[in-house]
């Protein structure tokens, strides 16, 4: 059940972040809206990557490339939404209009470990 649950809550962060990624690229301009959604995507990414981590057979290894690569997208996407959320609040139009680049890099990153991970669990 708790694989159903982890695999679930990484789609919704998919979903959710996603979604806000693509909308502010396409409104090229960053909105409350695209924020909110940045931040339920890490929510659930962080709620998904807790319950993996109760399903894992081995210890935390940060040297594993998985393991790496979603603490670097993790961090990134925790970056990212605190960034977004000053910007929103304080940020100037022109910085509103050109946060959408940094944005999809983020985006891109965090695929990494969501489809290594369902490499590596297709592989079991």
């Amino acid at each position: 059940m708790l694989l159903i649950t982890s695999a679930s809550l990484i789609t919704l962060a998919l979903i959710f972040y996603s979604a806000g990624v693509w909308s502010e690229r396409i409104a090229r301009y960053l909105k409350p809206r695209h924020v909110a959604a940045f931040w339920i995507g890490f929510f659930f990414d962080v709620c998904g990557t807790l319950a993996m981590h109760h399903l894992a057979e081995r210890p935390f290894n940060l040297l594993e490339p998985h393991t790496l690569t979603g603490q670097i997208a993790i961090w990134l996407m925790l970056a990212h939404a605190t960034w977004a959320t000053q910007v929103v609040n304080k940020g100037s139009d022109k910085a509103r209009r050109g946060f959408h680049r940094y944005s999809l890099f983020v985006w891109l990153i965090w695929l990494v470990p969501y489809f290594g991970g369902m490499y590596l669990g297709m592989r079991r």
